[in-house]
This record gives structure tokens, sequence and C-alpha cells, in this order.
């Protein structure tokens, strides 16, 4: 049966299985750009047809070497071309390559043209037409890393062209992009509820029109006259017309009733262009497209979905501009639309702080190649902005400094301040703990930030994150809110920073859950310094910050012992341990982490210090599994950081460090060259090392020399040993 290539925008892949897999394609293997299935000729068709995401079907024909445009020749000529083009046939080739000798796209595409060509020619004495617009057949030729895959392009343009688009104005959404947001924000269940929809910024109508096909049970292909294979010698008639007949019955049946689909926009020219378009997808009848402005839109009767494409680059100039647009937009939503779901999908999701709501759910895709965000709201008074965005410090109360506990509060942080102030500037510090429960009422940690930058001797604090111990269950929530009332009336004074500078977060004990779970999705990244180095971190999205700062003495530790070895971080997290040792002299590094999202923070960390290179190694994998699969004896200086206890998804068991240190520090000390170290360090503040177990290999506690100043507080803060094999002398 043939192999087939389905692609789609990314962040939609999968959506478009779930498509795939309804319309019946089985054995389906997804990928970040769509997928690949085999299976039957009508399977392809139907995807032709009915998906609403993907943006090309592909068959594949054949794949083989090609190092040289000689190669590629030779490979495309091991093709029988006379199954696809029939005497008389157009033709088009599409090349694309990737990490391969073959660079220049246009000759690529040439020299598969003249293959196919002079092969015909010598088969039946005539060559075909080149047609770039609409061939009959149009080759699809990609080649990556040398080895060249040619494929029929079933679709013949994008399948985003759903044939009754003729005219657009500015910007205009692809509709299968426009498909994929409509799936992720919920359309077809509010839809089937009864539910309205509204655009009250739509254009040239791409949401409004997809929203009502899609309600309305419309094959998307149906509306179009051209599909890749129509010209195609292989292209099996029969079929495609009994799945065009089916389609058209489906949509003949379908009952979806007008007045539920609503659109606007203050451009006049754009609503005439979104009324033409809807006449000619079938739909004029069941959607109201009008001119108005974004402030006069008002909710249809009952609750139903406001899905939104507002504009977030040069089209409203500047940014001021727009951040006026999505107050007003968030204005309408708060007065108009309590009741309904909410989706804006923009490229500026900054922007979206101004619709004072806060976001339940934030997807990423792109728009061509513009990173994107969706972000999906519940609009009710319970998930309206409290002013601040999650995470940020919470609205100051001035009426609470005067308080005789907030003043004792902050005469105890600002004595903390100076103290550590002088010290920090001493050893060149910028990152430190500088209060940690010191008074137990009111029971923080709060980290301070800097950058180091020319012209500082020490440089100003540029960012505070405040945690909050949770109170035990003994303590009334009355007595907490009080006290933390009162800590946050006086922290931008003592501090020396806006509001907006500092961030907040209540520490709950995570029972079960790795350490690193994800709380939201800002994904907006900070530089500061550490020891001459500089590190990304997030104060929004995540429990921890990317630095861990009881920790910068070990690191430190890992750079003097790093020249001229073999470096192995395991549970590597954000890399920061791999770039102490880069900057120590580490001939390589191998940084192993479950998560690729951590992985492409270390990759960060390390470009931001100018290490680069293939000796800088990032493995996607369990730490665990991949510790017993590593050779043995490849690295001479190990990090093994494990977290205290996970259950993630991705894990083939659960870890638990006090349960698991044995396997785990015996795993590591086997990947040991001879005479190599492994640091090994937990912070699980109960833990024992067990060395009778561990008596062959030789162990020292460095726990209190790796414990900073600024954690002296909790000198259990952690717990750091020095492993090496039994024989070392």
């Amino acid at each position: 049966m043939p192999d087939f290539v389905v692609t789609t925008p990314l962040g939609a892949a999968d959506l478009l299985t779930q498509e795939l897999q309804a319309l019946g394609v089985t054995e389906y293997r997804e990928r970040s750009w769509g997928g690949t299935w085999t299976g039957s000729l009508e399977s392809a068709y139907r995807a032709c047809l009915w998906s609403r995401v993907a943006s090309r079907v592909l068959l594949n024909l054949h794949s083989a070497p090609a190092d040289s445009p000689e190669a590629l020749y030779s490979a495309a000529r091991e093709v029988d071309w006379s199954l696809h083009l029939a005497p008389g046939a157009t033709l088009a080739v599409d090349f694309d390559t990737t990490r391969s000798q073959i660079t220049h796209t246009r000759y690529g595409a040439l020299k598969v043209k003249d293959a196919i060509v002079d092969q015909l020619r010598d088969k039946r004495g005539e060559r075909p037409d080149v047609d770039t617009a609409r061939p009959s057949v149009r080759v699809s030729v990609r080649v990556v890393d040398n080895q060249a895959m040619f494929a029929i392009d079933l679709a013949g343009e994008g399948l985003h062209r759903r044939g009754w688009r003729t005219e657009g104005v500015a910007a205009p959404l692809k509709e299968n992009l426009a498909a994929a947001l409509l799936l992720r924000a919920g359309w077809p269940e509010i839809a089937l509820r009864g539910g309205a929809f509204v655009d009250p910024m739509c254009g040239s109508g791409t949401l409004v029109i997809e929203a009502a096909l899609m309600a309305s049970d419309v094959a998307p292909g149906l509306h179009r006259d051209y599909f890749g294979f129509f010209g195609w010698a292989g292209h099996e008639a029969g079929v495609w017309a009994q799945l065009v007949a089916e389609a058209e019955e489906r949509r003949a049946v379908a009952t979806w009733p007008p007045g539920r689909i609503f659109g606007s926009d203050h451009d006049g020219r754009a609503v005439e262009v979104a009324r033409g378009s809807a006449a000619r997808a079938g739909v004029a009848a069941l959607v109201r497209i009008d001119r108005s402005s974004l402030s006069a839109v008002r909710a249809p009767a009952g609750s139903g979905l406001l899905l939104v494409n507002p504009p977030y680059g040069d089209r409203l100039g500047e940014t001021d501009q727009l951040r006026g647009l999505y107050a007003e937009l968030g204005q309408v939503l708060r007065t108009h639309f309590l009741g309904w779901q909410a989706a804006v999908f923009t490229g500026n999701p900054v922007l979206c702080r101004e619709l004072k709501l806060e976001a339940k759910r934030k997807h990423r895709l792109f728009n061509g190649p513009i990173e994107a965000q969706l972000l999906r709201f519940d609009v009710s008074p319970s998930h309206f902005s409290r002013e601040f965005r999650p995470g940020r410090l919470p609205p100051v109360d001035p009426a609470r400094r005067e308080a005789p506990g907030a003043q004792m509060f902050a005469n105890r942080l600002r004595k903390n301040m100076e103290a550590l102030g002088k010290w920090a500037k001493r050893e060149q510090v910028q990152c430190y703990r500088a209060y940690d429960a010191d008074m137990p009422e009111y029971s923080f940690a709060i980290d301070v930030f800097s950058k180091a930058s020319e012209g500082h001797e020490h440089p100003p604090l540029q960012y505070a994150f405040v945690q909050e111990y949770a109170a035990p269950a003994t303590v009334a929530e009355e007595k907490v809110r009080g006290r933390r009332a009162e800590a946050v009336s006086v922290l931008p004074e003592v501090l020396g920073l806006d509001a907006d500078h500092i961030w907040f977060r209540t520490r709950r004990r995570r029972k079960g859950l790795d350490q690193y779970t994800k709380l939201a999705s800002e994904e907006e990244f900070h530089e500061v310094s550490e020891g001459g180095l500089l590190f990304l971190l997030n104060f929004d999205d995540y429990l921890d910050t990317g630095l861990f700062l009881d920790h910068r003495l070990t690191r430190a530790r890992i750079r003097d012992l790093a020249q001229g070895k073999r470096f192995l971080n395991l549970f590597g997290y954000t890399g920061t341990a791999t770039v102490y040792a880069a900057a120590g002299g580490a001939s390589s590094t191998t940084t192993v982490d479950m998560s690729r999202t951590y992985l492409d923070w270390a990759r960060r960390n390390l470009e931001l210090n100018a290490f680069g290179g293939r000796q800088h190694v990032l493995v996607q994998a369990d730490a665990i599994e991949w510790l017993n699969s590593a050779p043995s004896g490849g690295w001479d200086l190990i990090f093994l950081d494990p977290p205290t206890f996970s259950n993630s998804k991705r894990m083939s068991g659960t870890l638990d460090v006090q349960r698991d240190h044995i396997n785990l520090v015996r795993s590591a000390t086997r990947l040991l060259a001879a005479g190599g170290l492994l640091i090994f360090s937990t912070n699980f503040t109960r833990f024992e090392l067990d060395g009778d177990t561990l008596s062959e290999l030789q162990i020292e506690d460095i726990s209190r020399a790796t414990i900073p100043k600024d954690f002296e507080r909790n000198a259990k803060i952690h717990r750091c040993y020095l492993i090496r094999h039994g024989d070392h002398p």
C-alpha cells in the first residue's frame, strides 16, 4: 500500500491526528510538522477533502542518496515518471533542502525537472511543459542530510485554499490555521450545545466562514476546483466522485440554524470582502457580518465563543496604540460577554495583559514564520485580573505599611539587605537570598537578582522573587492574608524596586509531582549574572526560576574542576552547571534531561555565554534509563542532582531519591573514567546517604562547604558529596 505524508501549521499536529483518526486513517505516525501513514488512495483523497487543518497531502514515491547535483539527477530518474505524467500533462517541481550539499532550491528543482523531462522524452519522444501555477502533476522533493525524497503533491496547492476566497485584506489568516484556532478554542463542542460565535475584528471573514463551515458539516475541500491528483495519471476518478457525493449528502442534511454566527469589523471594505466570501462559500444565510466599531459589539442571546485575531504588528502602528486596542477588547469582554468563552490569537501575547483577564490555557501556534499564542479565557468575574499578572506582586495596600508587624518585617529585611549587600559586593555576588523566614510569622523566602554591567562596581537590584511558604492548616486564613498584605506593603520600598519587578509565589508542598511543574505560559525570560556568567530566568511559568541559588558554590567548584574534562550533567534542568563546566574549560559537555523545554533553556544559556559547537551535547531522555544504557568510562566529571521525587508521565517508573540513590550513584560511577569524580547533590532535607552499602566507593561529604552564606540559616537546604572509585589513590 502507498505511503503518505501530510503537513500542517506548527502547533496543530495533534489536531490533525484527531482529524485523520476520525476519517479512518490507521497506523498514523504524528510528527511536529504533520505525520505519515500507510493506506489506500481513498484515505488520502478523504484527507484532501475533509481535513480542516492540513496544508498538503503527499504520495511518497522514492528515496535515494543525493549528495551532489548529479546524484540528485540520477535519483530522480530512478522513478518511472510515465506512471504519473500522462501524455500532454504539465509539470512543476517544488524543492526544499536541509543540512545537505545541495543548498540552492531553484537549482535543485531544475535538476529534478531535467531528469523527469529527459526520461519522458527518451520513452515517448515528447517532453511535458512546465506550469508552476496549476500543473497536472506537482512533484515535491525534499533533501535532508543528503537523502532525497520524491513525492506527488496530491493537494497541488495549499489545502488552506478552500476555493471561496478571491480577494482579501491585509494579512489574511490562512483558512487551515483559522480552523485550528476554532478547534483549539472548542468551537465544535460549543456549536453542538447551541452556542453562538462572534469575531469582532473579522477582517476578510476567515474565522467566521470557517466556523460556519464547521458547524454545518461542510467539507472544507468541497468548493475547490483544483487538486493535484486531477491531472495525475494514477487518479482514481470513481473513488473521488463517490467521496464528493458523500460530502454533498452530508451538507444537504446538515441543520445548522442561521442567526448564531456573527462577524464585524470597523473597515467597510473588509466587511464587503467577507460578505462576498461567505456567499461563495455557501454560508451567507448562516452568518451575519456588519460594519461596527469594537466598542459597539454586543453578545447575542445565550452563550458561546468569541474568537479574535487582533493586530499585533505594523497594521496599527506603535505598541501604545495596540495596548489601547487590547484594553478596549478586554472592556467589551468583561462588560458584555459574561459567561462566554473567549480566545485571542496574537503574535504579541504580552499585550493580552491589557485584557485584565486571566488565561486558563495558552497554546503555541505559528502564523507562517511568526510564533504566536492562542490564549483562552472564561469570561467571569472569578477570572478577572486583579491588575497584576499571575505570579506578580499582589496589589499594595498603603494602609498596611504602618502596622507594627509590617514595620518589624521591613526593619528585619532592611537589616538583611544591608549586611548581605556588603557581603555580596565584596564577593561579587549578583543573585542571593535576602530573607528566609527569619521571622517565623512572616514566612517568606526572598531572592534578589541583578546583572553585572559596565560602570557599576556592584549593580543595583533588578528583580526579586518572593516565595511564601504555605502556612499550616492550624493558622487561620484571615491571619495569613493579613501578614501577607503587611509584607507586600513594604517590599517595593525596602527592596528599592517597582512592583512590576517583584514576583510573588505561594510555595506549597507538591506531593507526587515533579519539582519543575509548569504553572503558567508567559515564556518571558530575564538575564541575570552569576560568577561572571549570564543566565536566563523565568519568574512566571515554573515553581523555580531556572537558577538554584543554594548551588552557587557547587557550580563554582565544577568550574574549578572542569579544565580539560569530559563533563556530564544528569537531570540537567536549565544547564547552569553545564555553563560553569564550559566556562572552566571542559573539553566536552553532555546534558541529559527528560524535558525538551529545559534542554532548550540550557541551549540558550550556553549560547548566551558564547558556548556553542558540537562538543556541547544536549540529550532528551529519562536520565535513569539513559544511565543504564550509556557507555562506561566516558566522563571525567559528573554532576548528579536528581529531583527529590518524580512520577512524570514520561518516566517508566517513579523516582525517590532516598530509595533510589544507591542505584543512581552506582550507575553514575560506572560512567566515570579512571580517576574521575562524581558530585552527587540532593535537596531532600532528610536525606541519609547509605555509605555502608556503597562501601566500594570513596565518599566525602562536602555539604557544609557548599552552603553559601545567604543560606546559612538553613544548613539542610541540600546535601552534597564527592564520590570516586574505591581504587582512587
